[in-house]
């Protein structure tokens, strides 16, 4: 198959290259359209209790209250400042029925209709009007914007309006995003051009990494757009498409160049350098690709369709990328060849000099010292010398440095590996007090004003209607089994009230209905409220959750509980069900894959437990940081649980993204090794020819993601944070200490395989081979192969 590919791009270069320009222009075209079909939301699980709740609350009466508006008199506006104060319910009125005839809107109930004290602030100079925000997602995002925009602020120079609830707060969160991806991107973009330009020391190689990230953004838009008209895709699967598609394209397009211009620096044609480089550094793309993909498509096994957006995502930008420098980048090599290394920077001009200069001194002692024979062989491989560029020096001197390390590992692998592992473990320890939760307005900055709101409505009234558990019954109830249960309903603890078509019940008393509760009741269907005092989203929250849907509901009835309390508890149930199966999914493919591609059983078990070992370091120092609350100060966010969603996104693109290093490290280690080296010299040249190239390339993937650290919203930060730090943890204490120590205690075990797999391996497995034609590119060239 790299065989094919490597004479398709050096007999179809231009070819190639035309048709991959025409087909990068119509994933643009079809990608622009994605942005108009994406959907928000997308966190509950569509089969569960409180979406089902929902659904039907929808369909039957209206809709849940999603807004929330809090009403206070203007300063100086109205004497006592007081909402009953006949300028203030004047006014109240009038905007209550402005926002009754928003058809955007239902469901709309006010103070100053239902005179329910828990609608007032305690002092009396607050009300609240609820409303439900109508449309999908998407829809309530947009709808909730411009009724904001109309009706935010003052209202008459009387009364000012400010806005939380669910909508509010998704409205403030969507905002925010695209203020905290413009700023990420604005700084991630520029840095990332300058480091290209520090590793490779020319503008020429520096840009081809950037085009195979555009291919693969451009053409994962395309995907997620064809994939929107038949299934559901969340709008911020872009973001990972943006991060992800840039950090493969450069990851990928620097092994491919590396490879390249390290064969030219060997004296090798153009065709034989491109030859050599798809049947190394291709091979090297494809099972890397592969295992990044596997990782996370793990994430379609979720039914939110916010993950498995990400999943969608991930796998296409993956395998676009793969595809783009496999057949793309070779082409590119063929037409450029030597002119890769057009547009040297000073510095390496410099250098370069340098080292030409070297090179001839060491030719002109030769000829003082040497034979006329001898003299001739010494000119030819100064020649050679002089015609590999600083590049090959100053990239032998980098090398270096980690073949040094990896040899100190390898000679005292316990001394070396057991200071590394305690740190790690020691990062990994607070995971053992980890808690999950989703995202709530705290995730926004504190001058946000859906958060404010939130926190006014939990300190200054009594019971917040917003964050009420729902119960909803999907037939007719007769009154009297309904007052009773709506009885036991109000006994239980934190319960302030409970509101029902035939009445309001607290402590097991009732009392009059208010003017509303008569839209809690319907010929097909009845609706229970029930405000608690508990604050929203904690333990207490989710243990009333379960008490409500643990009693005994009217006979022949079957209610469905909803709500936000509701909604998180059947989320964390939704994802704790399917990790397993997620994890199992991740851990059996990298398997299988690894084995592939090594012909070791040893080696897949080697690279998931060290795996395992970067990702809970990571984790635990992010639950150190994010709900143990370290750093919030420095960081400006609020601690909380760990938003899951968000972690197991986390948890599948740091695993993908360690294996992907860890394929480019063990493809070189195997590559030595099949060529006759034993497994302490195949590790310390695999490294030494590789760790300069995944340190690069973890530097420049880090910039990307720790560019999010700045972020406002703090599960952006976790993510952007987490990564980065997961994939330097990964490039060096793991690659660069942990893999040579681990194989240097493994020994020639670390290739064993069972006598059958290795058979199937033989037959199935993608082992190294030679190009079928060329020279031998692993030889020492001479004066005339250049």
């Amino acid at each position: 198959m790299f065989e094919r590919i490597a004479e398709l791009a050096i007999r179809r270069s231009r070819l190639v290259l035309i048709v991959a320009i025409v087909a990068t222009a119509v994933m643009g075209a079809v990608g622009a359209g994605a942005f108009t079909k994406l959907l928000g939301g997308g966190f509950d699980d569509p089969a569960s209790q409180s979406t089902r709740a929902r659904d039907l609350i929808d369909k039957r009466f209206g809709g849940e209250t999603n807004l929330v508006l809090l009403v206070r008199t203007a300063d100086g506006r109205i004497a006592d400042g007081r909402v009953d104060a006949p300028a203030a319910e004047r006014n109240g009125r009038a905007l209550v029925a402005e926002l009754k005839s928003e058809k955007t809107l239902a469901n709309v109930v006010s103070y100053w209709d239902t005179r329910s004290t828990e609608l007032r602030s305690k002092d009396g100079r607050e009300a609240m009007v609820l409303a439900h925000v109508k449309g999908d997602p998407t829809q309530q995002q947009k709808n909730a914007e411009k009724l904001l925009d109309h009706f935010g602020g003052t209202y008459k120079d009387a009364l000012t309006v400010r806005a939380g609830g669910v909508a509010a707060v998704g409205n403030d969160m969507s905002t925010q995003v695209v203020k905290d991806l413009e700023l990420a991107e604005l700084i991630a973009i520029p840095l990332t051009l300058v480091l290209l330009l520090f590793v490779f020391g020319s503008a020429v190689a520096a840009l081809l990494p950037l085009a195979i990230a555009v291919i693969a953004i451009l053409g994962s838009f395309a995907e997620l757009s064809l994939l929107a008209d038949v299934t559901s895709v969340s709008n911020t699967a872009t973001n990972l498409t943006t991060a992800l598609g840039l950090g493969l394209g450069i990851d990928y397009g620097l092994l491919m160049i590396s490879r390249f211009r390290e064969q030219l620096a060997t004296g090798a044609s153009v065709d034989d350098a491109v030859r050599r480089t798809v049947h190394t550094a291709g091979r090297t793309v494809a099972f890397s690709a592969a295992t990044v993909a596997a990782a996370l498509a793990a994430l379609l096994v979720f039914p939110q369709y916010f993950l498995r957006s990400f999943g969608f995502a991930g796998v296409g930008v993956v395998a676009i990328a793969a595809v783009s420098a496999l057949f793309v980048m070779p082409p590119l090599l063929v037409v450029l060849g030597h002119r890769v290394n057009s547009g040297r920077m000073p510095w390496m001009k410099a250098a370069s000099a340098a080292n030409d200069t070297k090179a001839v001194n060491s030719a002109s002692a030769a000829k003082a010292v040497s034979s006329a024979s001898d003299t001739r062989a010494v000119n030819s491989a100064s020649a050679v010398n002089s015609a590999s560029s600083t590049d090959s020096a100053d990239s032998t001197a980098r090398v270096s440095v980690w073949a040094r390390l990896a040899r100190t590992s390898m000679r005292r692998p316990a001394l070396t590996a057991l200071p590394v592992l305690v740190v790690l473990l020691a990062a990994a320890s607070p995971l053992l007090g980890i808690v999950f939760g989703t995202p709530d307005e705290r995730v926004l900055p504190k001058d946000a004003e859906s958060r404010q709101v939130s926190a006014t409505l939990r300190s200054d009234f009594t019971g917040s209607d917003d964050s009420a558990l729902q119960i909803v019954f999907g037939q007719a109830v007769d009154k009297g089994p309904l007052g009773s249960y709506a009885q036991r309903l109000s006994q239980l603890k934190g319960v302030v009230r409970v509101e029902t078509s035939t009445g309001t019940y607290a402590d097991g008393q009732a009392s009059a209905a208010g003017p509303g509760s008569a839209n809690l009741g319907r010929p097909d269907g009845q609706r229970i409220s029930v405000t608690s005092s508990l604050t929203p989203r904690s333990d207490a929250a989710q243990d009333l959750v379960g008490a409500v849907r643990d009693l005994a509901p009217p006979a022949g009835t079957h209610p469905l509980v909803g709500g936000t309390d509701a909604e998180l508890v059947d989320t964390r149930h939704s994802i704790g069900g399917q990790l397993p199966l997620a994890i199992g999914l991740v851990v059996l493919t990298t398997f299988i894959l690894l084995f592939l591609f090594t012909g070791s059983v040893v080696q897949p078990l080697r690279a998931l437990l060290l795996n395992a070992i970067t990702l809970v370091a990571t984790l635990g120092v992010m639950t150190w940081i994010f709900q143990d609350g370290h750093l919030s100060s420095l960081l400006g966010f609020t601690a909380q649980p760990m938003e899951m969603s968000m972690t197991v996104l986390m948890f599948c693109i740091v695993f993908g993204l360690s294996m992907d290093y860890e394929v480019f490290v063990t493809s070189r280690i195997k590559e030595l090794h099949d060529q006759g080296e034993d497994t302490e010299s195949a590790v310390v040249n695999g490294l030494g020819h590789t760790g300069r190239i995944v340190t690069a390339a973890a530097c420049l993937l880090a910039v990307s993601f720790f560019a999010f650290g700045t972020a406002k919203l703090s599960f952006m930060q976790m993510f952007g944070l987490g990564s980065g730090l997961a994939i330097l943890i990964d490039a060096v204490a793991i690659r660069g200490v942990l893999v040579p120590a681990a194989m240097r205690l493994l020994g020639g075990s670390a290739w064993y395989a069972p006598g059958f797999l290795r058979r199937f391996h033989d037959r199935f497995g993608l082992s190294e081979g030679e190009p079928a034609s060329g020279p031998d590119l692993d030889r020492e060239p001479v004066a005339s192969q250049r």
